[in-house]
């Protein structure tokens, strides 16, 4: 999973979306392709279509996937995993100050994106500028939960 925000607009009040990608490396014993199909089918069956269609999770409370961010860190829940990610300061702040994250689950792996190590910028855009990365993803907007004290 990767989190980044959109760069914020020339007026200093237009908000800054936080987004989170969940994609795989495609270095699965049965290969890519399959890894692709065994995730649509679960993202499917959650409720979440491919394509261009953004759920928005507030509204749709029958699909279970939440997003809790605290500490600097957000930790995504699906039925069929669960995955955290360190977030930078900037991000937390604008996921609890719109109460919401961009999630894109994308079907098309991304080998180079290893846990670890840093992906700048530019091999951010690359991949996500990619016209068949949006046909190929799941796309929904989630709550940003926060821990109870």
């Amino acid at each position: 999973m990767i989190p980044w925000a959109n760069e914020p607009e020339s007026d200093a009040d237009s908000p800054v979306t936080p987004f989170l990608m969940v994609y795989s490396l495609g270095d699965g014993r049965d290969g890519p392709e399959a890894g692709a199909e065994a995730l649509r089918g679960q993202l499917e069956k959650t409720g979440l279509s491919i394509g261009d269609k953004v759920t928005d999770l507030a509204r749709e409370t029958r699909i279970p996937i939440t997003l809790l961010v605290e500490a600097e860190q957000a930790v995504l829940n699906l039925p069929f995993m669960k995955v955290q990610c360190p977030v930078p300061p900037e991000w937390e702040k604008a996921a609890h100050e719109s109460g919401k994250a961009y999630l894109i689950c994308s079907l098309r792996p991304w080998p180079e994106a290893v846990q670890g190590k840093p992906v700048s910028e530019e091999q951010l855009r690359a991949f996500l500028s990619d016209e068949e990365l949006v046909a190929q993803s799941a796309h929904c907007l989630l709550p940003v939960r926060r821990v109870r004290t």
